[in-house]
């Protein structure tokens, strides 16, 4: 089967999947991580204490792009570990409607951004402050506009990152959230299973997730599976194979994908599966089965029934950790695909690093 012309390049891009910013940069995620958990253990420790003072009823998050799907995880984590209901503020009801944010009063209000300087982000950090809320921003630039609104700043300590395509930063917002969600909570083994993420990291960097390269490199379409804390890494992986590859990705929950989806699943429509390593597993096996005896090229990251793709995963990681673990194997894979497929991962099509959204 030959990659449709409608994906191939004008020019390809011509380079060792290695050679690649990209790569280079998620290469750097477990140490950017152990520098995060060394640099923040006092502040994050302080914010988690204020945190449980605050007793919120209710958190709010506000992102875009791969940010976004940074909150999408932390939802999972402060509704399932906190008990606390965690939604998403669209920035264009700041930005563009000029909401009134009152609900916000006293409440924790969770910006996430790489760069801290898209307008809308801005915007909202500024609503925020005027209703009230507890403005706190998880940012790689601690100089930027987006870090001297905020009452608390998390500095994602991922070092600086100009490919296109965002990793190390990514990780490093996961890292974050865990870290925060673990010390709020008093979690003594998720604490434990982040101190030992940076190894992990570097554990996974190292798996060989090759297998699903040649199933890839000649689809257009595809759908990535996650739910409840993979979720938010489907989302990434995803945005990542239409960015960097040219694939069009889209993410679903595994509860949701015989809603309708499934239509469209077949022998040129492969799925990726980032499985839950907690019981939001259940009904997956099943679900997998369905799709082979489709003919559904199936690619899973770890084990899954007879038939699929499976892609090395270490075993016995955390329910919270994990899915960090398994988007570090992806980066390194979809780079590669990227350049299989003839596409310069750092310089995606009508991309910029500092995207300025209104």
């Amino acid at each position: 089967m030959t990659i449709p012309s409608a994906s191939i390049p004008a020019r390809p891009f011509l380079v060792d999947a290695a050679g690649t910013r990209m790569y280079a940069e998620a290469a750097e995620a477990s140490t950017a991580v152990a520098r995060q958990l060394a640099s923040n253990a006092s502040s994050m420790a302080e914010l988690a204490t204020r945190l449980r003072s605050l007793g919120p009823r209710v958190i709010f998050t506000c992102a875009r792009g791969s940010s976004d799907h940074a909150a999408t995880y932390a939802k999972y984590l402060f509704e399932t570990r906190l008990g606390i209901p965690t939604l998403s503020h669209a920035p264009s009801v700041s930005s563009i409607y000029g909401s009134a944010l009152g609900h916000m009063q006293g409440q924790p209000f969770i910006l996430v951004s790489q760069s801290g300087r898209s307008p809308d982000l801005l915007a909202s950090a500024e609503a925020a402050t005027k209703a009230g809320a507890l403005v706190i921003a998880l940012v790689n630039d601690t100089n930027s506009p987006l870090a001297a609104k905020a009452n608390i700043v998390i500095p994602l300590h991922a070092g600086p990152e100009t490919s296109v395509a965002a990793t190390k930063s990514y990780i490093a917002m996961l890292a974050a959230f865990a870290g925060l969600t673990g010390l709020w909570a008093r979690d003594g083994a998720m604490n434990a299973a982040l101190a030992e993420l940076p190894e992990a990291l570097s554990k996974a960097w190292e798996a060989d997730w090759s297998a699903g390269i040649e199933p890839l490199a000649p689809v257009g379409n595809l759908y990535v599976l996650g739910r409840g804390l993979t979720l938010g890494i489907a989302q990434e992986a995803a945005l990542k194979c239409k960015e960097t590859s040219g694939i069009h990705g889209e993410a679903f929950s595994s509860a949701e994908i015989a809603h309708g989806p499934m239509a469209l699943v077949g022998p040129d429509h492969p799925v990726l599966v980032f499985p839950p390593l907690d019981p939001a597993a259940a009904g997956l096996d099943a679900l997998v089965t369905t799709l082979l005896a489709r003919g559904v090229t199936t690619i899973v990251a770890g084990e899954g029934p007879r038939g699929v793709t499976g892609l090395p995963v270490a075993k016995h990681l955390h329910p919270v950790t994990g899915p960090i673990v398994m988007i570090q194997s992806f980066y390194r894979m979809v780079n590669a695909l990227a350049v299989r497929r003839g596409y310069d991962p750092d310089h995606p099509a009508m991309l910029r690093k500092v995207t300025e959204t209104l």
